[in-house]
């Protein structure tokens, strides 16, 4: 059950098959035959046929029996269904198995955040890669074996699923212990002014805060693009004039903080300072860092928070401690 749990937990997108059609939703019926004859797909059946929009994002189905028996000047928007059950790129095949269970299709498109469609999961191909279930299975039987796989992959699922969380969870650990490190470096700049100790943890909420909103801006705009220079930095000018601001309005609030319990304005400059710009790099940091996953694609679900933070908690630590140190 090793195998088959770790199968559970891939991305469904790697089981997606291009054999499908999609079809404007302006064009006719007659010209849907006729497109569908000329431009005939690979050795799987088609069994529906994925309707688009303009700018190309999913917007309805149709059964084979239902395009066969529409009147020949009708549009495909009239005749179609237009409550699509989508599977998200970001699903597992555990979370795709269920939707064959719960809903008795036969194949799913797979769309991103976008709803351009990036692949079908065919129910026969999917159980041939995923169990070795041959296609000679009756269609009931194939969901009750779906249904089988999802029971004995939730009972050996917590083993499966740590070990394959727990690698991308120990380099939150290596983060903390650097942590600890760099606090153990500058006790001497702890002792000198209390004060920095007392917003230790404050820069460290402060950072990772600020990194996961970064973060899940860009997971949210990468989708399935191929990613580009110019996209990218357009991100990072886009994050510029988010940062900057922002970083001045953390720094500002926390220096009326510590003039209101200190009462030093030197240090209330300095902790502000260091702060804001612990902030700036967290921002960055909630770029960058997905962006590179991405771009060697790994599975930034699991792995963009860990690394993320990590990177954080380092580097606004860091910062903190390092002009705190020189200024203080």
């Amino acid at each position: 059950m090793d195998a088959q749990a770790t199968h559970m937990q891939r991305p469904v997108r790697e089981y997606t098959t291009q054999d499908f059609v999609q079809l404007p939703e302006t064009m006719s019926v007659e010209e849907a035959l006729r497109f569908i004859r000329d431009h005939r797909t690979g050795s799987h059946g088609l069994i529906y046929f994925y309707v688009v929009d303009a700018e190309g994002r999913l917007t309805g189905v149709l059964q084979t029996r239902t395009i066969l028996t529409a009147q020949p000047n009708e549009t495909l928007a009239d005749v179609m269904i237009h409550r699509v059950v989508a599977i998200p790129e970001a699903a597992t095949v555990l979370e795709a198995c269920e939707f064959f269970v719960l809903h008795k299709f036969l194949a799913f498109p797979v769309v991103g955040r976008d709803r351009r469609i990036i692949g079908v999961v065919d129910v026969n191909l999917f159980n041939e890669e995923v169990f070795g279930i041959p296609k000679t299975e009756t269609g009931d039987e194939l969901f009750q074996a779906i249904g089988f796989h999802i029971s004995e992959a939730r009972r050996a699922s917590p083993l499966a699923v740590l070990r394959f969380r727990f690698p991308w969870l120990l380099i939150t650990i290596a983060g903390g212990t650097v942590c600890a490190f760099l606090t153990e470096a500058h006790t001497q700049t702890l002792q000198h002014t209390l004060a920095i100790a007392f917003f230790l943890t404050l820069v460290l909420a402060l950072g990772e805060s600020v990194a996961v909103q970064s973060l899940a801006l860009v997971l949210e705009g990468l989708g399935p693009k191929k990613l580009t220079l110019q996209w990218f930095l357009s991100i990072c000018k886009r994050e510029a004039l988010t940062a900057i601001p922002l970083a001045l309005a953390i720094g500002f609030t926390v220096a009326i903080i510590v003039i209101a319990l200190e009462h030093e304005l030197r240090a209330a400059a300095v902790i502000s300072l260091s702060i804001a710009a612990g902030v700036g790099a967290a921002c960055f940091l909630g770029i960058g860092v997905p962006t590179l996953l991405h771009a060697a694609k790994l599975d930034l679900t699991i792995a963009a928070g860990p690394i993320t933070l990590a990177l954080t908690d380092v580097a606004t630590l860091l910062i903190y401690f390092t002009l705190t140190s020189w200024l203080l």
